[in-house]
């Protein structure tokens, strides 16, 4: 009896583990922020990249312009990657491109800018990554289009030829 009770307890003890793990394969546990389209965008003070003065975002967001909001850090390479289409959309007059230097060293994101150009109209310093957590971001880069103080659009991850011409489209 004692020895078909062990191999009968070891597999059911075996089928039971097999069970929990293959359901918690399955079970994403990726954080998403919730930050979504057609939510007001989140207010903050922050200062400038070159100016360094600080600005309160209210006082910077007209509601009749369309604002490309591009988080970036100099250390990024998808950051340097999508840099070319930041570039042909600073062509664009009905666009202002905002970056938002994400947990950067200030002289490496000067060399970036030095190195690849400057598409934005302004920069605003995030050292800590509070401002991008506010806006719902969990990576970088991210980018936001926003209209009337509203998020139009979230692209997450570098910016694309796609995305570029899906851009010019809304805000035409």
């Amino acid at each position: 009896m004692k020895k078909r009770f062990y191999p009968i307890v070891f597999t059911f003890i075996f089928i039971i583990f097999f069970i929990v793990f293959y359901k918690s394969l399955k079970n994403s546990n990726i954080y998403t922020p919730r930050i979504g389209i057609n939510k007001e965008i989140p207010s903050f003070n922050a200062k400038q990249l070159n100016e360094r003065k600080e600005v309160y975002s209210k006082e910077f967001f007209k509601k009749d312009e369309f604002y490309l909001i591009n988080i970036w850090s100099s250390w990024c390479i998808p950051c340097r990657e999508e840099h070319i289409f930041l570039k042909n959309l600073s062509n664009e007059k009905n666009l202002k491109i905002v970056g938002l230097n994400y947990k950067d060293k200030i002289k490496n994101a000067k060399f970036f800018l030095e190195d690849l150009g400057d598409p934005y109209d302004i920069i605003f310093l995030d050292p800590n990554g509070i401002i991008a957590i506010e806006w719902g971001a969990y990576g970088v880069p991210e980018s936001y289009l926003v209209k009337k103080n509203m998020i139009v659009k979230k692209i997450i991850g570098p910016l694309s030829e796609s995305s570029v011409i899906e851009i010019k489209r809304l805000i035409k």
